[in-house]
């Protein structure tokens, strides 16, 4: 590595959310604050709900008129 070039590393960076400390990484600043990591994520915390508002499958099936093997 050439001398004077690359920033200081920081092996022991703390990472911030909502001011608590969240887990400790390596990076080149000594300090992180997000605003969303895994453990408030609805993805990983199961809370993800999908919700059809519009009715885009009702919408799909007037629109082409898509009958299932029951209404045949």
């Amino acid at each position: 590595m050439n001398k004077d070039i690359h920033p200081k590393w920081y092996n022991d960076a703390k990472v911030y959310c909502d001011g608590k400390h969240i887990m400790t990484v390596g990076s080149t600043k000594p300090e992180l604050n997000v605003d969303i990591w895994s453990g408030n994520h609805p993805f990983f915390t199961g809370s993800q709900r999908i919700i059809d508002t519009e009715g885009r499958v009702e919408k799909f099936i007037r629109k082409y008129n898509v009958q299932s093997n029951d209404q045949k």
